[in-house]
């Protein structure tokens, strides 16, 4: 059994979580759930950031304390990775003092190492990114390429991290995989970063009096810690410094965050002397009707309102099947709406609900196993090939064979006829057959659907007789013979607008 660390971002808390939240989430749990199916010790990271000027200045705005104010933001992410089913391992919050202590610490290891140093700065600062940029970081007309807002002039005495010192080794480790950039696209994106000139020193600190809201400097309270060795020391503050678990095995995170994780983040690691993390995956954003979402626009999509109405599974599998895992996607109603009903109703739902009920109504039980050597080749590779694009973080494909092992099987049903094949009692031993097969296409099934609706996929085992609780990987013949079929409720309703 081999150690899997996988962490998310963790969420800043100065708004509601939105979709883009929803989509990172469940990537991370769907990624978790199918490295546990294939025997690894897994642990699972959340959280969130809960420190920063716009934290600040939206709890003076809605008149609660900081810290009442983050509170109450943070439990709406631990009820929204609730309601989508995302089973994480803990769940870090910066205020917390366990945090706090860990980023403290790791401070201190860094400026032992002479690597933070008090200086001036002055420059361009963005509220929304609550970070200081260069001319890289704008656009032509000098507002912030993200944000698309002017930077505000900020003339004020730092703390600093001697990031420069180590921008060549960065871009050693990044050039050779060492850091394993996912897509490589984004790979070379973080080394146009870096560029020729290299990566330039950090401020590490706001003056208090300018972020009130944060981690004391340890020696200086006159200032705070800036985002940097607070909000991304988390991956290691959550398991203690000393942790078996480190490195992480995968940071996954969204495109606008990659600088600061390839970057900063692996800065402090190389200045602390801590391991490396192995992998860094960076999804996209999440567009609506082919624009960014806006609240100008009216095209924001409320993972709460799709979770009420529809259901956990049908939020998931949409987002796990429709975005495509490490780029930009469209969150579509009507594409939604398409896919639960084609996919999930009509296709694979319909196909379980058949295949259960012919066999409680034609043979009552699961036959005795099926030696086929062409059958058990073909759904090896079907098997063999989820693996491979899970492996790949490419969890779009992974739901794509799903569909196929459906869309075959459906095929085969068509095919044998088992209502027709039921008549005949010379044809009984073949039925038995035909029903046994199917029987193994639906487990199958049930197995790759677990890591991306698990809630479904328990069901279907529920049907065969068995249970999800410390399932492994799939293995042909493992079906239960002479259990009982539970025929149950309808596996995928079609949903309704």
């Amino acid at each position: 059994m081999s150690k899997f660390y996988l962490t998310t971002a963790i969420a800043y808390v100065n708004g509601a979580p939105h979709i883009g939240h929803a989509l990172e989430a469940v990537q991370a749990d769907a990624i978790s759930r199918f490295k546990k199916m294939q025997g690894d010790s897994v642990f699972f990271l959340t959280g969130t950031d809960e420190h920063g000027i716009k934290v600040y200045e939206k709890a003076l705005s809605v008149g609660k304390d900081p810290q009442i104010f983050v509170d109450e933001v943070a439990q709406k992410f631990v009820d929204i990775d609730e309601k989508l089913n995302v089973k994480y391992d803990d769940f870090i919050r910066t205020s917390s003092e366990k945090h706090k202590k860990g980023a403290l610490e790791i401070w201190q290891i860094l400026e032992k190492n002479g690597d933070i140093y008090l200086g001036s700065y002055e420059g361009k600062y963005c509220k929304g990114c609550e970070a200081y940029l260069t001319e890289r970081d704008m656009d032509p007309d000098g507002n912030c390429a993200i944000h698309k807002a002017p930077p505000v002039s900020v003339k004020e005495e730092n703390y600093f991290f001697k990031l420069s010192k180590y921008s060549d080794e960065i871009r050693k480790l990044i050039e050779n995989d060492t850091i394993k950039i996912l897509p490589e696209s984004r790979k070379n994106e973080m080394l146009g970063i870096i560029g020729e000139e290299g990566l330039k020193d950090v401020s590490f600190s706001r003056p208090r009096s300018a972020l009130p809201w944060g981690i004391p400097v340890p020696g200086d309270e006159n200032h705070v810690m800036y985002v940097w060795c607070d909000a991304l020391s988390n991956y290691i503050t959550a398991i203690g410094l000393d942790s078996e678990l480190w490195p992480a095995d995968v940071h996954l995170i969204g495109k606008d965050i990659l600088r600061f994780h390839a970057g900063i983040w692996i800065g402090m690691l190389l200045s602390a002397k801590f391991a490396l993390p192995k992998t860094i995956a960076v999804h996209g954003f999440v567009t609506s009707r082919g624009e960014k979402m806006s609240k100008s626009l009216g095209n924001v999509v409320d993972p709460l309102e799709y979770l009420e109405k529809y259901g956990t599974d049908y939020l998931r599998y949409y987002l796990l099947r429709e975005i495509p895992t490490l780029s930009d996607g469209d969150f579509s109603h009507d594409r939604f709406m398409e896919v639960a009903n084609s996919e999930l109703a009509n296709n694979i739902g319909n196909l379980v609900n058949r295949v259960v009920m012919m066999t409680e109504r034609f043979v009552g039980e699961i036959p005795e196993k099926v030696n086929d050597s062409d059958f058990e080749l073909k759904i090896h590779d079907y098997y063999s090939n989820f693996v491979n694009a899970f492996n790949s973080f490419d969890i779009k494909k992974a739901c794509e064979i799903a569909l196929e092992v459906s869309n075959f099987a459906n095929k085969f049903v068509d095919e044998t006829k088992p209502w027709a094949m039921a008549k005949d009692l010379a044809l009984k031993e073949d039925l038995s057959a035909v029903l046994y097969k199917l029987l193994e296409l639906v487990r199958l099934i049930a197995y790759m659907l677990y890591p991306i609706v698990p809630q479904s996929a328990e069901k279907i085992l529920v049907f065969l007789g068995e249970s999800a609780e410390n399932l492994g990987p799939y293995k042909y013949g493992e079906i239960k013979t002479g259990s009982k079929i539970n025929a149950g409720e309808i596996l995928f309703m079609r949903v309704e607008e």
